[in-house]
């Protein structure tokens, strides 16, 4: 009888044992659900900024070769001069020593025909030297205009664009990302975006700066702006205040002008042209002294 009782009692133990067990084991194999299921929910999101990250490296590389081969055929013109400049040098010295010979030629003939020639010899000097002023004028254009991409990669294409026209840098940027519409104080977000810009113009103190605001041909008049022109002179002056009072931009170097709606980018005659035409430019330029040393060519300083 105690033989079964004992018998009773030990099936009773391990019973509870193994209901014991399979509760844990099936807290455990929930555990291990949801740890899969937040492992896939990171690996996507990772998967996704990574996409992302591969997307505008991808996009900046592309700009950077494109700047690349620009510059590559620079270098071509430059040496294409170079060796009309060789080749005038051969030329020009050989007549100079051919006049040295000519006893049949007059000294005075002479003597103008050698200055013509050191003339002409000094002429190509100087656009030899000019090319190059303007090779490094453009090469200093191209680090601002990747130093500017790089620093606003995280904005919508749409709201700014960065480009060189004639020479000269501008940054273009959208009234639906500075202002609210029929307004003229800058919004919180633009304030993050002219931040970034602000950083690189001070990063390069030898520049102007001249903000300027464009509007469409919708016509405006209400108790703060009589027209496009009030409108488009107090949204450039909002930005320049800005920049000097949050980012420290010297003021004298800024100013700020409004072109009101007569420098269309695009037609007035629909929705999206009146939309590229709505922007304030941020154009940025040497100071006019360093601007005409910078096209001073070097060998003749």
């Amino acid at each position: 009888m105690k033989h079964i009782a004992y018998c009773v009692l030990l099936s009773t133990v391990v019973l509870a044992s193994s209901c014991v067990s399979k509760k844990k084991a099936a807290g455990l194999q929930a555990q291990v659900n949801d740890l899969k299921t937040e492992n896939a929910r990171l690996s996507e999101k990772l998967r996704v900024e990574l996409g992302d990250c591969q997307q505008k490296s991808a996009s900046l590389q592309s700009q950077l070769d494109s700047k690349a081969t620009e510059l590559a055929a620079k270098g071509n013109q430059v040496k294409e001069l170079q060796d009309q400049l060789d080749y005038l040098k051969r030329t020009n010295s050989g007549l100079l020593d051919r006049m040295a010979d000519l006893s049949v030629v007059s000294k005075q003939g002479a003597e103008s025909i050698k200055k013509s020639l050191e003339a002409l010899d000094n002429q190509n000097k100087y656009i030899q030297g000019l090319n190059n002023s303007i090779q490094r004028k453009d090469s200093l254009n191209m680090t601002l205009v990747m130093n500017l991409k790089r620093s606003l990669a995280n904005v919508n294409d749409e709201d700014v664009t960065v480009e060189v026209k004639k020479g000269v840098v501008y940054v273009s940027i959208s009234d639906k990302l500075l202002f609210q519409v029929g307004q003229a104080n800058v919004t919180a977000r633009a304030e993050e975006v002219l931040g970034k810009v602000a950083r690189v113009i001070n990063d390069h103190k030898e520049l102007e700066v001249m903000v300027e605001g464009h509007t469409d041909s919708a016509p405006i008049s209400t108790e703060l702006f009589k027209d496009n022109w009030d409108l488009s002179v107090k949204r450039a002056t909002s930005v320049v205040r800005l920049l000097q009072q949050k980012f420290n931009v010297e003021p004298d170097r800024m100013t700020a002008a409004g072109r009101g709606e007569y420098v269309p980018k695009d037609s007035n005659s629909n929705a999206a042209g009146r939309k590229q035409n709505r922007r304030t430019e941020i154009i940025l330029t040497p100071k006019l002294d360093q601007f005409f040393e910078l096209l001073t060519p070097q060998n003749s300083k």
